[in-house]
């Protein structure tokens, strides 16, 4: 069956024909609306991203949480003080695994590739061999990265190709692959992780930092009721959203997923990965600190003023807190995967991919 029909079929069952005409033309007029709509959310998500210079730009309130609630659990689970050094160590594991081969490291929804240009550029001072293979649906931003790398003298070690991430197909001759903030944007997420554990074979990496909250980036019921008791407290000039430029009384439970992919299967992402693949390490946070240290709110806050630090700094405590009582589920993760079990999980206190599953009702 066709990708993008495939695809279509799995937006959320959104689109439901009734027709008195014949099943068989009732089914094609349901399929070519479907792929209709696929093909609509797919050129609105290649916009989006065309005029985004930086995808990954954040408020600098973002990085002082993540300095003291994110940093500290990787350094717990993995001795490593941010996502480059995740990545660096994993490669470097693969690169002892397989002594005298060039790594073949795909990334999935490279964007720009900023992230690995600035590893290419450590692994090359360091003496690895090595060659990237950068996947992404949106040309402009691949032409970028190929700019990028060809300042920075990586040309030869880098490819870029155009191509929705499930026709993209390797079998079992790639070192590692990486997903940096790219799962949430696919829907056939099933397909894309039995080709992702086709290519790593028995002996890679999938190396994943993601977003794994509610679809459309949304909080779930327990959560938005803490947002909610907090939002009705906090002084008013945190609540102007500077993504959809609108001051919100109340925070808006607002799925983001309604026009191209942003959250589209979010939810998805982790009980997957726990069904297809082995946590080699496991590091979750985020969930009520979203809402305030990202593009929408961060930008009120000013990390030079101690009452918005010592706010924020109450939510990550509480966010954490919550979390260990089971109460809410994290949405961010940071993890290594294999296709078999090598070794057992290392992982933040209690906080096991099992744990961090937020069950959804069917």
């Amino acid at each position: 069956m066709n990708l993008l029909i495939r695809a279509a079929r799995s937006l959320r069952n959104r689109f439901i024909v009734q027709s008195s005409a014949p099943p068989n033309v009732a089914v094609s007029t349901a399929v070519a609306a479907q792929t209709k709509e696929y093909n609509e959310r797919r050129q609105r998500e290649i916009e989006t991203f065309t005029a985004v210079e930086n995808v990954h730009e954040l408020p600098e309130i973002f990085h002082f949480w993540s300095n003291r609630y994110v940093r500290p659990k990787l350094e717990a689970v993995l001795g490593v003080s941010n996502i480059d050094d995740f990545f660096l160590k994993y490669i470097h594991r693969s690169y002892t695994e397989r002594p005298g081969d060039t790594l073949l490291i795909v990334s999935i929804g490279a964007g720009s590739c900023d992230t690995e240009l600035r590893l290419a550029q450590r692994m090359r001072d360091q003496g690895l061999k090595f060659r990237f293979r950068c996947l992404d649906i949106t040309p402009s931003v691949l032409d970028r990265g190929r700019q990028l790398a060809a300042t920075n003298g990586l040309s030869d070690q880098f490819e870029f190709v155009e191509s929705d991430l499930t026709a993209w197909e390797e079998r079992g001759n790639v070192s590692v692959v990486m997903a940096i903030h790219s799962l949430h944007h696919i829907v056939e997420l099933e397909l894309l992780f039995q080709r992702v554990r086709t290519a790593i074979g028995n002996d890679g990496y999938f190396l994943v930092c993601d977003m794994v909250g509610r679809n459309g980036h949304m909080r779930w019921p327990e959560a938005l009721e803490v947002v909610h008791s907090i939002w009705s407290t906090m002084p008013d000039r945190y609540k102007y959203n500077h993504q959809l430029k609108r001051f919100e009384e109340l925070y808006e439970n607002w799925d983001c997923s309604t026009e191209g992919f942003e959250g589209i299967r979010a939810q998805d992402i982790l009980p997957l990965l726990t069904k297809i693949f082995h946590f080699e390490s496991f590091v979750a946070y985020g969930n009520l600190p979203d809402i305030f240290i990202d593009r929408g709110f961060g930008h009120n806050f000013d990390v030079k003023n101690p009452e918005d630090t010592e706010f924020v700094d109450r939510i990550g405590a509480l966010n954490d807190r919550l979390i260990s009582e089971g109460r809410i589920k994290p949405t961010q993760i940071v993890a290594a995967l294999r296709a078999d079990k090598t070794s057992p999980t290392l992982k933040y206190q209690h906080w096991t991919p099992e744990f961090c599953v937020r069950a959804v009702p069917k």
